[in-house]
């Protein structure tokens, strides 16, 4: 006896689905949506990244002093090199370069490290992606709050080194927080980007150390870019990569802020605000977008 035809007969999936209101597993939602759904998960993203920073030097015996340790290292090899033997200080005065080379050691890390942590956020934690269902970008996100909160505690360090040269604290220490904000948020994008692009191609991670090794030394950590540039006959457009690098706005931004003697009018490029505003806006937003078109790829294949 055959059974009695069924009022589905002749639909489409697409038909079905929209009748009975089904939706495909894993599929992309909408950009709204998808920032609403962020928003539920906060919680798990400042966790993981609290888990993640204390998991980092678990296995060190000095631990987490290692937060503060390295960069401080990197700098006085740097110090050694640039300072001692290069003179890259270009008549700074040891006041003012040994708190300039720092400043420039710490926050360049951040991005660094941000970068770094993204290309790995989603290849490196596979498991996790296809285990549970989640917003993607909270991976990258909780990674890069990882480096804020890291920085925090190394601003401590930087805090010192700075009164122990000379500059006290004054209203333009303020301004740290913005910079800090404006940093964290085009961190946060690049990570995005960074991380869909790595997601697909793990062998990223292994070429990442030698592009922001040139970054950085692009960027002026060791030397200031307006001393090095003056009285050289070098294109214009030379002059702007270098004077508009966003690693460098950020850096010379604090080093404005924390050192006494690091004038504005020398050191600075102009609209110098207006110019960090916009690369935080401009990679934070377009690196989120970005990453959500690709929300349903990641952890697949």
């Amino acid at each position: 006896m055959s059974a009695p035809p069924s009022p589905d007969d002749g639909l489409s999936p697409a038909e079905l689905a929209a009748k009975y209101g089904l939706a495909v597993s894993g599929a992309r939602p909408g950009l709204f949506e998808y920032v609403r759904q962020l928003w539920g998960r906060r919680h798990f993203i400042l966790a993981f990244s609290q888990a993640k920073l204390t998991a980092q030097y678990s296995q060190a015996k000095l631990g987490q002093l290692w937060q503060v340790a390295t960069p401080l290292l990197n700098a006085a090899v740097y110090f050694l090199i640039f300072g001692l033997i290069l003179q890259a200080d270009r008549g700074m005065g040891i006041k003012v370069y040994i708190p300039f080379l720092v400043t420039g050691v710490f926050v360049f890390t951040f991005t660094q490290s941000s970068v770094m942590a993204g290309v790995r956020a989603i290849s490196g934690n596979l498991g996790l992606v296809r285990a549970l269902h989640f917003p993607r970008a909270s991976l990258p996100i909780s990674f890069s709050l990882q480096q804020l909160q890291q920085l925090l505690f190394s601003m401590i360090v930087l805090f010192c080194v700075t009164i122990g040269f000379g500059s006290y604290p004054s209203l333009k220490w303020l301004a740290i927080v913005p910079i800090l904000a404006l940093q964290f948020l085009f961190n946060m994008g690049l990570a995005m980007i960074m991380a869909r692009l790595g997601s697909k191609t793990p062998d990223l991670a292994q070429l990442m150390p030698f592009v922001m090794r040139t970054w950085m030394y692009a960027s002026g950590v060791m030397f200031s870019i307006p001393l090095m540039l003056k009285g050289r006959d070098l294109p214009v457009w030379v002059t702007d990569v270098l004077q508009w690098n966003p690693a460098a706005i950020y850096m010379d931004l604090m080093r404005w802020a924390l050192i006494d003697g690091y004038e504005w009018d020398v050191n600075m490029p102009p609209y110098a605000w207006a110019v960090a505003v916009a690369w935080a806006v401009l990679v934070a937003v377009g690196g989120f977008v970005y990453f959500w078109k690709a929300e349903e790829r990641y952890g697949r294949g």
